[in-house]
């Protein structure tokens, strides 16, 4: 992945659950245009970074033996807005997880206030018909073990490393 919409996990719940934190920056070039005048974090990004959240927490559960892609969002609700300076609060339960994927329910707040709430399914690339895993650019996927150490979440990196 070339961006990361999470600045670090502040719980993690191996298998059950994950929080994240995104500071939003007006030092992000995307807000200079989203909305001029009004800069808010693009719905779209909140989306990914709910994404990452829970894949990540996939990806951890299976020791990032899968290649963990978004597959489906079926139902996203956005309650409120994000600008420069908020810091969101991404939480994700995981609500099922399998050789072909999982699905996780997904909140995202600034304080107290809801911003999104919704649901994501993820696919486990490695897993699908080998035509379609061969038509996506895998440098672009970031739930490996590398990320894990990049983003330093508590004592998850030294469990996982420990029983590798």
């Amino acid at each position: 992945m070339r961006w990361f919409w999470v600045d670090r996990f502040v719980e993690f719940e191996s298998g059950a659950s994950a929080t994240a934190i995104k500071n939003v920056s007006l030092a992000e070039e995307h807000l200079h245009d989203h909305f001029p005048g009004f800069a808010v974090m693009p719905a779209s990004l909140i989306v990914e970074g709910l994404a990452q959240t829970g894949g990540i927490l996939l990806g951890e559960k299976f020791k990032f033996d899968h290649i963990v892609i978004l597959a489906k969002v079926p139902k996203i609700k956005f309650a409120s807005y994000a600008c420069p300076g908020d810091q969101l609060r991404y939480h994700v339960d995981l609500l099922e997880a399998n050789a072909e994927g999982g699905r996780v329910n997904c909140t995202a707040h600034v304080g107290d206030r809801l911003v999104a709430e919704g649901e994501i399914i993820f696919a486990h690339l490695d897993t699908m018909d080998s035509s379609m895993a061969q038509a996506v650019d895998q440098k672009n996927f970031v739930f490996s073990m590398g990320l894990m150490s990049i983003l330093d979440v508590d004592g998850v990196s030294e469990a996982i490393n420990a029983d590798a």
